[in-house]
Protein backbone atom coordinates (compact mmCIF):
# COMPACT_ATOMS: atom_id res chain seq x y z
CA UNK A 1 0.00 0.00 0.00
CA UNK A 2 1.62 3.37 -1.15
CA UNK A 3 2.45 5.68 2.19
CA UNK A 4 0.16 8.46 1.10
CA UNK A 5 -3.20 5.83 0.99
CA UNK A 6 -2.12 4.50 4.10
CA UNK A 7 -1.76 7.54 6.09
CA UNK A 8 -4.98 8.69 4.81
CA UNK A 9 -6.97 5.67 5.98
CA UNK A 10 -5.96 6.16 9.53
CA UNK A 11 -8.95 8.11 10.60
CA UNK A 12 -11.02 5.73 8.75
CA UNK A 13 -11.32 3.03 11.37
CA UNK A 14 -14.41 1.61 12.03
CA UNK A 15 -16.12 2.74 15.28
CA UNK A 16 -18.59 1.11 17.80
CA UNK A 17 -21.16 3.11 19.42
CA UNK A 18 -22.02 1.59 23.48
CA UNK A 19 -23.75 2.40 26.03
CA UNK A 20 -22.55 2.18 29.45
CA UNK A 21 -23.34 3.41 33.28
CA UNK A 22 -22.76 6.63 34.77
CA UNK A 23 -19.76 6.70 36.86
CA UNK A 24 -21.88 7.60 39.87
CA UNK A 25 -24.42 4.63 39.11
CA UNK A 26 -24.18 1.36 40.32
CA UNK A 27 -26.99 -1.66 39.42
CA UNK A 28 -27.90 -3.99 42.67
CA UNK A 29 -30.20 -6.50 42.97
CA UNK A 30 -33.37 -6.38 45.54
CA UNK A 31 -34.41 -8.61 48.04
CA UNK A 32 -38.03 -9.14 45.84
CA UNK A 33 -35.67 -9.39 42.50
CA UNK A 34 -35.97 -6.41 41.11
CA UNK A 35 -32.96 -4.28 40.10
CA UNK A 36 -32.18 -1.01 41.30
CA UNK A 37 -29.71 1.59 40.16
CA UNK A 38 -28.11 2.94 43.13
CA UNK A 39 -27.39 6.82 42.63
CA UNK A 40 -24.80 8.50 45.61
CA UNK A 41 -26.44 6.45 48.17
CA UNK A 42 -29.73 5.98 46.86
CA UNK A 43 -31.53 3.38 45.38
CA UNK A 44 -33.96 4.00 42.07
CA UNK A 45 -36.23 1.01 41.17
CA UNK A 46 -35.63 -0.14 37.56
CA UNK A 47 -38.19 -3.11 38.03
CA UNK A 48 -37.76 -7.22 37.44
CA UNK A 49 -35.69 -8.35 34.99
CA UNK A 50 -34.37 -11.80 34.39
CA UNK A 51 -31.00 -13.25 35.82
CA UNK A 52 -29.96 -13.95 32.45
CA UNK A 53 -30.45 -10.45 31.77
CA UNK A 54 -29.54 -8.54 35.10
CA UNK A 55 -25.89 -10.78 34.61
CA UNK A 56 -25.18 -9.26 31.03
CA UNK A 57 -26.66 -6.13 32.43
CA UNK A 58 -22.83 -6.15 34.10
CA UNK A 59 -20.88 -5.31 31.27
CA UNK A 60 -22.79 -1.94 31.04
CA UNK A 61 -19.64 -0.69 33.65
CA UNK A 62 -17.57 -0.72 30.73
CA UNK A 63 -20.28 -0.74 28.18
CA UNK A 64 -22.45 -2.40 25.60
CA UNK A 65 -23.04 -1.89 22.29
CA UNK A 66 -25.64 -0.05 21.56
CA UNK A 67 -26.49 -2.30 18.44
CA UNK A 68 -26.47 -5.36 20.22
CA UNK A 69 -29.43 -3.94 22.49
CA UNK A 70 -32.63 -4.61 19.97
CA UNK A 71 -36.32 -4.88 21.31
CA UNK A 72 -36.45 -7.41 18.32
CA UNK A 73 -33.74 -9.67 19.52
CA UNK A 74 -33.70 -12.71 21.54
CA UNK A 75 -35.39 -12.43 24.78
CA UNK A 76 -32.44 -11.67 26.99
CA UNK A 77 -31.77 -9.15 24.57
CA UNK A 78 -35.01 -7.88 24.73
CA UNK A 79 -34.73 -7.73 28.73
CA UNK A 80 -31.31 -5.92 28.62
CA UNK A 81 -32.69 -3.38 25.96
CA UNK A 82 -35.67 -2.19 28.70
CA UNK A 83 -33.36 -1.86 31.38
CA UNK A 84 -31.13 0.40 29.51
CA UNK A 85 -34.31 2.42 28.24
CA UNK A 86 -34.90 2.43 31.87
CA UNK A 87 -31.70 3.87 32.95
CA UNK A 88 -31.85 6.33 30.34
CA UNK A 89 -35.61 7.83 30.83
CA UNK A 90 -33.86 8.63 34.41
CA UNK A 91 -30.70 10.18 32.55
CA UNK A 92 -28.20 7.42 34.32
CA UNK A 93 -26.52 6.03 31.05
CA UNK A 94 -23.63 7.88 28.65
CA UNK A 95 -22.62 6.57 24.95
CA UNK A 96 -19.09 5.83 23.91
CA UNK A 97 -17.99 6.33 20.47
CA UNK A 98 -15.07 4.06 20.43
CA UNK A 99 -12.36 3.20 18.32
CA UNK A 100 -12.19 -0.26 17.21
CA UNK A 101 -8.54 0.40 15.77
CA UNK A 102 -7.02 1.19 18.55
CA UNK A 103 -10.29 1.08 21.44
CA UNK A 104 -9.62 4.43 22.39
CA UNK A 105 -12.67 6.65 22.53
CA UNK A 106 -12.89 9.01 20.27
CA UNK A 107 -16.11 11.06 22.10
CA UNK A 108 -18.38 10.31 24.81
CA UNK A 109 -22.01 11.38 24.63
CA UNK A 110 -23.55 12.76 27.87
CA UNK A 111 -27.43 13.10 27.09
CA UNK A 112 -29.25 16.16 28.71
CA UNK A 113 -32.71 15.38 27.70
CA UNK A 114 -34.40 12.49 29.33
CA UNK A 115 -35.54 10.92 26.00
CA UNK A 116 -32.44 11.11 24.19
CA UNK A 117 -31.52 8.63 22.53
CA UNK A 118 -28.50 8.34 19.66
CA UNK A 119 -29.86 8.24 15.89
CA UNK A 120 -27.17 6.84 13.78
CA UNK A 121 -28.21 7.78 9.98
CA UNK A 122 -27.04 6.52 6.82
CA UNK A 123 -25.00 9.81 5.18
CA UNK A 124 -24.46 9.55 1.32
CA UNK A 125 -20.89 11.28 0.31
CA UNK A 126 -23.04 13.97 -1.59
CA UNK A 127 -24.34 15.39 1.63
CA UNK A 128 -23.22 18.79 2.41
CA UNK A 129 -22.67 19.54 6.10
CA UNK A 130 -21.66 22.50 8.26
CA UNK A 131 -21.19 23.13 12.11
CA UNK A 132 -24.49 25.10 13.73
CA UNK A 133 -23.25 29.06 14.82
CA UNK A 134 -24.70 27.89 18.47
CA UNK A 135 -21.85 24.86 18.71
CA UNK A 136 -19.39 25.92 20.94
CA UNK A 137 -16.43 24.12 22.58
CA UNK A 138 -14.89 24.25 26.43
CA UNK A 139 -13.29 23.41 28.83
CA UNK A 140 -15.23 21.92 31.84
CA UNK A 141 -12.51 20.82 34.00
CA UNK A 142 -9.98 18.78 32.30
CA UNK A 143 -11.92 18.11 29.77
CA UNK A 144 -13.15 19.42 26.45
CA UNK A 145 -17.02 19.54 26.00
CA UNK A 146 -18.48 20.11 22.67
CA UNK A 147 -22.02 21.56 23.23
CA UNK A 148 -24.71 23.50 22.17
CA UNK A 149 -28.57 24.82 23.37
CA UNK A 150 -29.85 22.87 20.36
CA UNK A 151 -28.48 19.90 21.39
CA UNK A 152 -30.08 17.50 23.64
CA UNK A 153 -26.71 15.76 24.88
CA UNK A 154 -23.05 16.97 24.99
CA UNK A 155 -19.59 15.84 23.21
CA UNK A 156 -16.93 15.27 25.16
CA UNK A 157 -14.21 14.78 23.01
CA UNK A 158 -11.68 12.44 23.55
CA UNK A 159 -9.39 12.66 20.34
CA UNK A 160 -7.73 16.19 18.90
CA UNK A 161 -8.06 15.56 15.77
CA UNK A 162 -12.07 15.92 16.12
CA UNK A 163 -11.24 19.93 16.70
CA UNK A 164 -9.38 20.05 14.06
CA UNK A 165 -12.40 18.70 12.14
CA UNK A 166 -14.90 21.03 13.65
CA UNK A 167 -12.54 23.65 12.20
CA UNK A 168 -13.07 22.73 9.07
CA UNK A 169 -16.64 22.44 9.16
CA UNK A 170 -17.40 26.32 9.41
CA UNK A 171 -17.62 26.19 5.83
CA UNK A 172 -19.91 23.95 4.38
CA UNK A 173 -18.04 20.39 3.17
CA UNK A 174 -19.49 17.75 1.57
CA UNK A 175 -18.96 14.18 3.62
CA UNK A 176 -16.68 12.81 0.69
CA UNK A 177 -14.55 15.39 0.87
CA UNK A 178 -13.99 14.90 4.78
CA UNK A 179 -13.82 10.91 4.15
CA UNK A 180 -10.43 11.48 2.80
CA UNK A 181 -9.24 13.59 5.74
CA UNK A 182 -6.37 12.16 8.26
CA UNK A 183 -8.70 13.12 11.08
CA UNK A 184 -11.96 11.95 9.55
CA UNK A 185 -13.80 10.20 12.62
CA UNK A 186 -15.60 7.76 10.87
CA UNK A 187 -19.57 8.53 9.50
CA UNK A 188 -20.82 7.76 12.93
CA UNK A 189 -19.60 10.74 15.01
CA UNK A 190 -20.82 13.05 12.02
CA UNK A 191 -24.12 11.29 11.94
CA UNK A 192 -24.34 11.17 15.41
CA UNK A 193 -23.57 15.45 15.36
CA UNK A 194 -25.91 15.79 13.07
CA UNK A 195 -28.83 14.46 15.03
CA UNK A 196 -27.83 16.74 17.96
CA UNK A 197 -27.97 19.81 15.34
CA UNK A 198 -24.43 20.64 16.45
CA UNK A 199 -24.17 19.97 12.74
CA UNK A 200 -26.83 20.62 9.84
CA UNK A 201 -27.44 19.96 6.26
CA UNK A 202 -27.05 22.86 3.73
CA UNK A 203 -28.32 22.87 -0.05
CA UNK A 204 -25.19 24.00 -1.84
CA UNK A 205 -27.08 26.66 -4.04
CA UNK A 206 -27.47 28.11 0.05
CA UNK A 207 -23.97 27.68 1.29
CA UNK A 208 -23.72 31.42 1.16
CA UNK A 209 -27.19 31.97 3.67
CA UNK A 210 -26.00 29.81 6.65
CA UNK A 211 -28.42 31.58 9.45
CA UNK A 212 -31.52 31.40 7.51
CA UNK A 213 -31.42 27.41 6.24
CA UNK A 214 -30.24 26.17 9.65
CA UNK A 215 -33.87 26.61 11.39
CA UNK A 216 -36.92 28.11 10.75
CA UNK A 217 -37.76 31.74 10.45
CA UNK A 218 -38.13 31.91 14.62
CA UNK A 219 -34.36 29.87 14.88
CA UNK A 220 -33.09 32.97 12.53
CA UNK A 221 -34.25 35.65 15.05
CA UNK A 222 -32.29 34.48 18.09
CA UNK A 223 -28.09 35.31 19.03
CA UNK A 224 -26.15 33.08 19.96
CA UNK A 225 -25.64 34.12 23.94
CA UNK A 226 -29.21 34.53 24.16
CA UNK A 227 -30.10 31.55 22.94
CA UNK A 228 -27.85 29.56 25.42
CA UNK A 229 -28.87 31.72 28.07
CA UNK A 230 -32.20 30.41 27.96
CA UNK A 231 -31.10 26.64 27.82
CA UNK A 232 -28.67 26.42 30.80
CA UNK A 233 -30.43 29.14 33.21
CA UNK A 234 -33.74 26.81 32.41
CA UNK A 235 -35.19 22.94 33.27
CA UNK A 236 -35.35 20.63 30.70
CA UNK A 237 -32.73 20.64 28.29
CA UNK A 238 -29.63 20.08 30.55
CA UNK A 239 -28.01 17.83 33.62
CA UNK A 240 -26.64 20.88 35.19
CA UNK A 241 -27.11 21.04 38.82
CA UNK A 242 -29.57 24.13 39.43
CA UNK A 243 -31.06 25.59 42.13
CA UNK A 244 -30.31 26.83 45.41
CA UNK A 245 -27.32 24.25 45.64
CA UNK A 246 -24.52 26.89 47.85
CA UNK A 247 -22.20 25.36 45.84
CA UNK A 248 -19.71 27.84 47.43
CA UNK A 249 -20.71 27.12 50.46
CA UNK A 250 -16.91 26.13 52.92
CA UNK A 251 -15.06 27.80 49.89
CA UNK A 252 -16.00 31.52 49.51
CA UNK A 253 -17.81 33.84 52.86
CA UNK A 254 -21.45 35.18 51.48
CA UNK A 255 -21.84 39.18 50.71
CA UNK A 256 -23.45 41.00 53.46
CA UNK A 257 -27.10 41.24 53.21
CA UNK A 258 -26.85 45.58 53.15
CA UNK A 259 -23.56 46.97 50.81
CA UNK A 260 -20.82 48.09 53.27
CA UNK A 261 -21.05 52.36 52.98
CA UNK A 262 -19.11 54.16 50.46
CA UNK A 263 -16.65 56.38 52.07
CA UNK A 264 -16.97 60.34 52.06
CA UNK A 265 -19.94 62.56 52.94
CA UNK A 266 -23.09 60.96 53.71
CA UNK A 267 -26.60 63.09 53.78
CA UNK A 268 -28.71 62.03 55.99
CA UNK A 269 -32.21 61.88 54.17
CA UNK A 270 -35.54 63.53 56.38
CA UNK A 271 -38.00 60.54 57.44
CA UNK A 272 -41.45 60.53 55.39
CA UNK A 273 -43.64 63.00 57.25
CA UNK A 274 -47.14 62.16 56.10
CA UNK A 275 -49.54 59.35 55.93
CA UNK A 276 -48.50 56.09 53.89
CA UNK A 277 -50.84 55.68 50.70
CA UNK A 278 -52.57 52.39 49.65
CA UNK A 279 -49.76 51.66 46.96
CA UNK A 280 -47.07 51.94 50.00
CA UNK A 281 -48.92 49.89 51.83
CA UNK A 282 -49.17 47.36 49.59
CA UNK A 283 -45.31 47.43 48.89
CA UNK A 284 -44.96 46.92 52.48
CA UNK A 285 -47.29 43.98 52.97
CA UNK A 286 -46.29 42.02 49.87
CA UNK A 287 -44.78 38.55 50.57
CA UNK A 288 -44.49 35.02 49.00
CA UNK A 289 -47.06 32.67 50.35
CA UNK A 290 -46.42 29.29 49.98
CA UNK A 291 -48.66 27.38 52.12
CA UNK A 292 -52.45 27.12 50.24
CA UNK A 293 -55.65 26.35 51.82
CA UNK A 294 -57.24 24.14 49.36
CA UNK A 295 -60.53 23.86 51.37
CA UNK A 296 -60.61 27.78 50.59
CA UNK A 297 -59.74 27.58 46.68
CA UNK A 298 -59.66 30.73 44.36
CA UNK A 299 -62.90 31.59 42.86
CA UNK A 300 -63.05 32.30 38.86
CA UNK A 301 -64.74 35.86 39.62
CA UNK A 302 -61.59 36.29 41.71
CA UNK A 303 -59.16 35.03 39.24
CA UNK A 304 -60.82 37.44 36.34
CA UNK A 305 -59.95 40.16 38.64
CA UNK A 306 -56.59 39.07 38.76
CA UNK A 307 -56.08 38.84 35.14
CA UNK A 308 -57.76 42.28 34.22
CA UNK A 309 -56.24 43.66 36.53
CA UNK A 310 -52.62 42.50 35.57
CA UNK A 311 -52.31 41.30 31.84
CA UNK A 312 -55.65 42.57 29.90
CA UNK A 313 -54.98 44.26 26.73
CA UNK A 314 -56.31 47.96 27.22
CA UNK A 315 -56.02 49.02 23.56
CA UNK A 316 -53.97 47.97 19.98
CA UNK A 317 -52.16 50.13 17.63
CA UNK A 318 -50.06 49.82 14.48
CA UNK A 319 -46.87 52.64 13.98
CA UNK A 320 -44.70 52.62 10.91
CA UNK A 321 -40.88 51.46 11.73
CA UNK A 322 -38.24 53.88 13.50
CA UNK A 323 -35.54 52.90 10.48
CA UNK A 324 -37.89 53.93 7.72
CA UNK A 325 -35.01 53.67 5.12
CA UNK A 326 -34.39 49.92 6.00
CA UNK A 327 -38.54 49.15 5.71
CA UNK A 328 -40.59 51.84 4.58
CA UNK A 329 -43.36 49.62 4.30
CA UNK A 330 -43.20 47.65 7.32
CA UNK A 331 -45.74 48.13 9.98
CA UNK A 332 -45.52 47.42 13.93
CA UNK A 333 -48.22 46.74 16.10
CA UNK A 334 -48.48 47.49 19.29
CA UNK A 335 -50.35 46.82 22.25
CA UNK A 336 -51.00 48.65 25.84
CA UNK A 337 -51.27 46.85 28.84
CA UNK A 338 -50.85 47.58 32.83
CA UNK A 339 -47.41 46.64 33.22
CA UNK A 340 -44.60 48.11 31.19
CA UNK A 341 -42.28 46.51 28.60
CA UNK A 342 -39.66 46.95 26.40
CA UNK A 343 -40.27 49.10 23.24
CA UNK A 344 -44.31 48.29 24.02
CA UNK A 345 -43.68 44.84 22.63
CA UNK A 346 -45.64 42.84 24.86
CA UNK A 347 -44.08 39.25 23.99
CA UNK A 348 -45.39 37.94 27.58
CA UNK A 349 -48.06 35.21 27.81
CA UNK A 350 -49.54 33.46 30.70
CA UNK A 351 -50.36 30.05 30.72
CA UNK A 352 -52.31 28.89 33.51
CA UNK A 353 -52.11 25.38 35.27
CA UNK A 354 -55.60 24.68 37.34
CA UNK A 355 -55.41 22.47 39.86
CA UNK A 356 -58.29 23.96 42.09
CA UNK A 357 -60.13 27.02 41.02
CA UNK A 358 -63.98 27.47 42.36
CA UNK A 359 -65.91 27.94 38.95
CA UNK A 360 -63.46 26.23 36.27
CA UNK A 361 -62.04 22.85 35.72
CA UNK A 362 -58.94 21.72 36.64
CA UNK A 363 -56.84 21.93 33.52
CA UNK A 364 -53.89 23.69 31.57
CA UNK A 365 -55.01 27.04 29.95
CA UNK A 366 -53.83 29.88 27.51
CA UNK A 367 -54.99 33.26 28.77
CA UNK A 368 -55.90 35.39 25.67
CA UNK A 369 -55.17 39.55 26.78
CA UNK A 370 -57.53 40.59 24.03
CA UNK A 371 -60.91 38.54 24.87
CA UNK A 372 -59.70 38.90 28.54
CA UNK A 373 -60.58 34.86 28.24
CA UNK A 374 -59.53 31.16 28.86
CA UNK A 375 -58.64 28.88 26.23
CA UNK A 376 -58.16 24.96 27.26
CA UNK A 377 -55.33 23.28 25.97
CA UNK A 378 -55.27 19.31 26.05
CA UNK A 379 -52.24 18.25 27.80
CA UNK A 380 -51.41 14.99 29.35
CA UNK A 381 -52.29 13.86 32.92
CA UNK A 382 -48.63 12.91 33.87
CA UNK A 383 -47.57 16.00 32.36
CA UNK A 384 -50.05 18.29 34.44
CA UNK A 385 -49.14 16.53 37.57
CA UNK A 386 -45.28 17.08 36.74
CA UNK A 387 -46.23 21.11 36.38
CA UNK A 388 -47.67 21.58 39.63
CA UNK A 389 -45.25 18.84 41.93
CA UNK A 390 -42.15 20.62 40.15
CA UNK A 391 -43.44 24.07 41.34
CA UNK A 392 -44.04 22.64 44.56
CA UNK A 393 -40.58 21.55 45.05
CA UNK A 394 -38.94 24.54 43.60
CA UNK A 395 -41.06 26.13 46.60
CA UNK A 396 -40.22 24.14 49.02
CA UNK A 397 -43.94 23.54 49.64
CA UNK A 398 -45.87 20.94 51.14
CA UNK A 399 -48.26 20.99 48.38
CA UNK A 400 -48.64 22.35 44.97
CA UNK A 401 -50.02 25.88 44.68
CA UNK A 402 -54.32 26.29 43.05
CA UNK A 403 -52.80 27.95 40.52
CA UNK A 404 -49.39 28.12 38.90
CA UNK A 405 -48.97 30.95 36.56
CA UNK A 406 -46.39 29.95 33.78
CA UNK A 407 -45.07 33.45 32.06
CA UNK A 408 -43.55 32.54 28.52
CA UNK A 409 -42.24 34.61 25.99
CA UNK A 410 -43.08 34.42 22.19
CA UNK A 411 -39.10 35.06 21.85
CA UNK A 412 -39.60 36.58 17.87
CA UNK A 413 -41.43 39.63 19.47
CA UNK A 414 -38.77 40.74 20.98
CA UNK A 415 -36.02 39.49 18.89
CA UNK A 416 -37.31 40.77 15.59
CA UNK A 417 -36.47 44.45 16.37
CA UNK A 418 -34.22 44.29 19.32
CA UNK A 419 -30.01 43.08 18.82
CA UNK A 420 -27.68 42.10 21.32
CA UNK A 421 -30.05 42.70 24.11
CA UNK A 422 -33.17 40.67 23.40
CA UNK A 423 -33.31 38.03 25.97
CA UNK A 424 -32.07 40.72 28.56
CA UNK A 425 -35.12 42.84 27.76
CA UNK A 426 -37.52 40.03 28.51
CA UNK A 427 -35.99 38.86 31.60
CA UNK A 428 -36.65 42.61 32.78
CA UNK A 429 -40.35 42.72 31.55
CA UNK A 430 -40.42 39.11 33.22
CA UNK A 431 -39.40 40.81 36.73
CA UNK A 432 -41.81 43.85 36.16
CA UNK A 433 -44.43 41.34 35.17
CA UNK A 434 -44.10 39.26 38.52
CA UNK A 435 -44.26 42.59 40.65
CA UNK A 436 -47.21 43.72 39.10
CA UNK A 437 -48.28 39.73 40.26
CA UNK A 438 -47.50 40.44 44.00
CA UNK A 439 -49.16 43.80 43.96
CA UNK A 440 -52.73 42.96 42.40
CA UNK A 441 -52.59 39.49 44.68
CA UNK A 442 -51.46 41.30 47.70
CA UNK A 443 -54.66 43.93 46.70
CA UNK A 444 -56.95 41.10 46.24
CA UNK A 445 -55.92 39.15 49.93
CA UNK A 446 -54.84 35.88 47.87
CA UNK A 447 -51.53 34.32 48.32
CA UNK A 448 -48.35 34.31 45.45
CA UNK A 449 -45.35 33.21 45.57
CA UNK A 450 -42.63 33.85 42.67
CA UNK A 451 -40.86 30.45 41.10
CA UNK A 452 -37.11 30.56 39.97
CA UNK A 453 -37.18 27.51 37.57
CA UNK A 454 -39.20 26.42 34.90
CA UNK A 455 -38.79 23.53 32.35
CA UNK A 456 -38.50 24.55 28.96
CA UNK A 457 -38.98 21.17 27.68
CA UNK A 458 -42.22 19.89 29.53
CA UNK A 459 -43.93 22.84 28.36
CA UNK A 460 -42.99 22.53 25.19
CA UNK A 461 -44.36 18.86 25.10
CA UNK A 462 -47.58 20.50 26.40
CA UNK A 463 -47.72 22.90 23.82
CA UNK A 464 -46.35 21.26 20.82
CA UNK A 465 -44.14 24.00 20.72
CA UNK A 466 -40.54 24.29 20.09
CA UNK A 467 -38.82 25.56 23.05
CA UNK A 468 -37.26 28.34 20.83
CA UNK A 469 -40.51 29.55 19.86
CA UNK A 470 -42.35 30.39 22.88
CA UNK A 471 -41.52 29.05 25.88
CA UNK A 472 -41.10 29.67 29.70
CA UNK A 473 -39.24 32.29 31.25
CA UNK A 474 -40.85 32.30 35.02
CA UNK A 475 -43.85 31.12 37.37
CA UNK A 476 -45.50 32.76 39.69
CA UNK A 477 -48.19 30.16 42.32
CA UNK A 478 -50.74 32.00 43.43
CA UNK A 479 -53.56 30.49 46.15
CA UNK A 480 -55.67 31.52 49.09
CA UNK A 481 -53.56 31.35 51.85
CA UNK A 482 -53.10 29.45 55.25
CA UNK A 483 -54.64 31.82 57.67
CA UNK A 484 -53.03 31.76 61.17
CA UNK A 485 -54.37 30.83 64.06
CA UNK A 486 -56.63 33.14 66.05
CA UNK A 487 -54.52 34.13 69.12
CA UNK A 488 -56.18 33.28 72.55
Amino acid sequence: MPAATAKRSQGTAPSLLLVRLNPRVALEAQADGSTAANVDGYPEPLGKFSAAAAKRAKGLREGLQLSSLSPEGDEIERDVARLVRQLARRGLVEYCLRSTQDTKDLAVIEPQTPDYWPQVQKLSDATMIALSRFAYLRRRGTEMVLESPRAAAVFRICDPRIASLLTMLVTPQPIGRIRRRNDYPGPALLALLLDCQILFTVEAAKRDTLRQVEGDDALVLWDFHDLLFHARSTEGRQANPLGGLYPYAGVISPLPAIRPAWPGTTVRLPPPDRIASPFERLLHERHSTRDFDDRKPIALSELSILLNGVARARSKWRGQLEITDHAPDVEYEYTARPYPAAGSAYELELYLTIANCDGLARGFYHYDADAHALTAIDVHPQQFEAMLQSAAFAMDAPSPPQILITIAARFGRISWKYSAIAYALILKDVGVLTQTLYMMVTDLGLGGCAIGTTNIDLFAKMTGLEFHVEGPVGQFALGRGIEPPASS
